[in-house]
């Protein structure tokens, strides 16, 4: 995991809070999904909210 500046302009597809239970993985298994549906997803936390977000890069990115 990293932490995304929110100028790096990156869209986030989907938020999980960072609770779940132990052993539960939803933003990386979402992130998965969306890596095999062809999207460069990745996971990165958002220490203000306490949540995990699922983005892609933003379209000034590579």
């Amino acid at each position: 995991m990293r932490e995304v500046p929110a100028a790096m302009g990156a869209k986030v597809l989907e938020r999980f809070p960072a609770g779940a239970p132990r052993g539960s993985w939803p933003a990386e298994e979402y992130a998965a999904e969306r890596r095999e549906a062809g999207e460069p997803a990745t996971v990165v936390m958002d220490l203000k909210s306490d949540a995990f977000l699922v983005v892609v890069p933003g379209p000034d990115e590579d």
